[in-house]
């Protein structure tokens, strides 16, 4: 029974989380990276939309698992969704990537 309770909280345990707390995270982690499947799924359709939107969403989940890991001193991001390059500057996309 030990080595059950064990598997369930090691690992939150060192990243300085309870295991509801990373049970939150993870799925917010999950929404995060469905969500950028789907922006990519429509820009592999429809080229000309979501244009950034995958890249910058993966960059939000990243700065939020690995630049600002201590949660103690890292500031909330905003995560970016929805359609990008609204200006146009760069119409394929090159630059996100």
């Amino acid at each position: 029974m030990r080595f059950l309770k064990q598997a369930f909280t090691d690992h939150p345990k060192s990243v300085g989380e309870s295991y509801g707390a990373h049970l939150l995270h993870a799925l917010g982690f999950a929404g995060g990276c469905a969500l950028a499947a789907g922006a990519c799924l429509v820009h592999a359709v429809f080229p000309f939309l979501c244009v950034k939107t995958g890249s910058r969403q993966i960059t939000a989940l990243h700065d939020r698992m690995v630049t600002n890991r201590d949660r103690r001193t890292a500031a909330p991001i905003a995560a970016p969704i929805g359609p990008s390059n609204a200006e146009g500057s760069d119409p394929a996309g090159y630059a996100a990537r």
